[in-house]
């Protein structure tokens, strides 16, 4: 079975230009959360409801994690774009990932990851919202 990146980078292979700016995103996010503490424990994990970008663990609470990547301001800020509909679908895959693994009582919380880039792809900024989806949504 294929590891996390390799799964990524088989996707990046064959993706859109928009699919690979979510994926080096994610790849950016990642990291951020590892100089910072956190284990990933899984990427791109989807079940009925959607999909979850990345789950991360630091001090025994899992962190499902949204991450939004803009290439300028054309379109805003890249958390702008977490809707009401995308927030309801993490709480559920949230939920959902849990319930298949026996976990419903762990300790959880669902950040969104802002990564912010220049219209040529450099990196500008990663901004972190801890618990920005709360589960009475």
């Amino acid at each position: 079975m294929a590891d996390n990146a390799t799964q990524r980078q088989r996707r990046t292979d064959t993706a859109t230009p928009r699919m690979r700016l979510g994926a080096s995103g994610e790849r950016l996010a990642a990291g951020w959360l590892e100089a910072r503490g956190h284990t990933i424990v899984g990427a791109n994990w989807r079940c009925a409801y959607g999909e979850v970008d990345l789950i991360a663990e630091r001090a025994g609470e899992l962190i499902f994690v949204e991450v939004k990547t803009r290439r300028g301001e054309a379109l805003g800020a890249p958390e702008e774009a977490v809707t009401a509909a995308n927030r309801r679908k993490l709480i559920a895959t949230a939920q959902t990932y849990l319930m298949e693994r026996g976990a419903e009582d762990r300790s959880f919380r669902i950040d969104v990851i802002a990564v912010q880039l220049t219209p040529a792809g450099r990196l500008v900024e990663i901004r972190h919202y801890p618990a920005a989806v709360g589960l009475e949504e």
